[in-house]
């Protein structure tokens, strides 16, 4: 295996999972969608290096550098960097060039490298600052609840606080969860019928956008080494 992760949830606000992961060879891996924005530091050697990704709309293949360290603190749903441009981070991230041993300035802001453990305290700080912003709507209509908003109001917070649309955002959280239920033998039939899929056609088609294999790869471990996939 090229690269192995560890992750854990996090009770700030701000911030929705923490992981690190190493590299033992050079490999590479697939790179599912997310609607999250993400901070990811690493190091080569002993120099460090820390960008912003911002969501990505669909499965990619992506290089395993050999012998390197990785974190990576993936933002809530509905929390970017204020003074990036979020449509334009669509796919695409920004790497902060301000980089030393023990430090790194974002915005004027000179921030800690954080740690696996120290992740919520750079993101306090950086929220603190007015450079991490949160939108609470996105998340509250995530989580069931009903924004006294008009649906253009809604399109519009989400467009600015994820650069997608709250349709978008749904169908990549919807295959993500349809990939942890395969994976732990759900019937695949019945994955499709209950997270609300018209057939196994159309579940097949979002797994292959979204994830980049099929229902059946996911079922017997062919689809080989995946970015973060994680039970909330």
């Amino acid at each position: 295996m090229a690269i192995t992760f560890d992750d854990r949830p996090s009770e700030s606000p701000h911030i929705e999972r923490v992981w690190r992961s190493r590299s033992d060879a050079l490999g590479r891996m697939t790179s599912i969608a997310t609607a999250h924005w993400t901070l990811v530091a690493w190091r080569a050697g002993r120099s460090w290096r820390i960008a912003a990704q911002g969501p990505e709309t669909a499965a990619t293949t992506a290089p395993v550098p050999p012998e390197t360290e990785f974190l990576g603190i993936r933002l809530s749903l509905g929390t970017a960097l204020e003074r990036l441009p979020t449509d334009r981070l669509v796919d695409h991230d920004i790497e902060f060039p301000d980089v030393s041993r023990h430090s790194v300035r974002i915005f004027g802001h000179t921030m800690p490298l954080p740690d696996y453990d120290s992740a919520e305290d750079v993101v306090r700080r950086l929220a603190r600052a007015g450079v991490i912003v949160r939108d609470p709507m996105v998340g509250e209509l995530l989580r069931g609840g009903s924004p006294d908003a008009t649906a253009r109001t809604v399109r519009r917070h989400f467009l600015s606080a994820t650069g997608l649309t709250p349709g978008l955002v749904r169908q990549i959280e919807r295959a993500r969860e349809a990939a942890l239920l395969i994976r732990t033998g759900a019937p695949i039939a019945g994955v499709a019928h209950d997270l609300g899929y018209y057939d196994q056609p159309h579940l097949s088609r979002s797994l292959g956008r979204f994830l980049g294999h099929t229902a059946t790869d996911l079922r017997t471990g062919e689809s080989g080494q995946l970015s973060l996939l994680y039970k909330t």
